[in-house]
This record gives C-alpha cells, structure tokens and sequence, in this order.
C-alpha cells in the first residue's frame, strides 16, 4: 500500500504544468514550419504567412514561459507529506521489529528509567553487604513490567501443578 501512494504521488508530481506548456508549443513551433515548408512546396503565399505568424505566436509563448512558475497544489502537498511519514513509520517499524531499534537505543545509552531501576537492584542483590534479595528483585520486575508478570504467573502455576 505504501509502495502504491509514493508511485501516485511521483506521477502526480512530475506533471509540470509549465513543461507541458513548454512541450506543447515546441510541437505547435514544429508543426508550423513543417506547414511552411508544404506552403513553400506548393507556392501558396497565405499558407507560409500563417505558418510563420503561427511560429511567431509560439515562440512569445516561450518568452513568455520564462516568468512562470509551476504552483503545487496543497493536495498534492498535503499527499506528499503523508507519504513521507508513512515511509518514516514504515522504517522505524522495520527497525524495530529487526531489532536493531533496539541496537540503536543502547548504543547511544538511552535506557529507560524502569530499567535502569532494576538494573540498580538486580546489581544491589549481588552486593552481599546489602540487603535486598532475590525477593525484592522480582517484586520491582513484576511491579514495572506487566508482561512479566503475566508470564511469572504462568509459571508458578505450572510449578504447582
């Protein structure tokens, strides 16, 4: 789906207006000579005359375009800033996923406060000089982490049985 809205809005956005313009009247410049020259070929004055006033009009058209500007319309703004942040998401979903989020987030030490928390305790029951113990460790990770405790749950009830 995401590959299918950066398409749409690359086509969308390579329809320049202004080189269309620019397009159209280098064929309309091209078309009028080629009239020129079957006036020429076949001597008639009045053919050869709107031939070389049609070149003449088509090339003021090029003048002309010099001082126009191509204006996006907020749609296609609005289209391509959604597809930026659907890409966006779609990468830092992928990364996630993988892993490597999680790769990052370490590397550049940003740990989050509940587990840095745990990690202090779980470093505390090591310490014989201090008192916590394995009981308080696995408190504060029931405590901080759901998931965990669903899954310890789990566990002691199939110790039991």
């Amino acid at each position: 789906m995401i590959y299918f809205a950066v398409i749409i809005v690359s086509l969308l956005a390579g329809c320049s207006p202004v080189s269309r313009i620019a397009n159209n009247t280098n064929e309309i410049r091209t078309q009028a000579q080629l009239l020129a020259d079957h006036g020429i070929t076949i001597n008639d004055p009045i053919v050869v005359t709107g031939a070389t006033r049609i070149d003449t009009l088509a090339a003021g058209i090029h003048v002309a375009l010099g001082g126009v500007e191509d204006k996006t319309p907020a749609w296609m703004s609005m289209l391509t800033w959604i597809a930026i942040a659907a890409v966006v998401m779609a990468v830092c979903v992928i990364l996630w996923q993988t892993g490597i989020g999680t790769f990052v987030r370490i590397a550049i030490g940003w740990l989050s406060r509940r587990k840095v928390a745990i990690a202090d305790l779980a470093a505390s029951t090591l310490d014989e000089s201090r008192p916590e113990g394995d009981r308080e460790l696995i408190a504060a990770m029931r405590a901080q982490d759901s998931e965990f405790d669903a899954a310890f749950r789990k566990a002691q009830t199939r110790r039991k049985a």
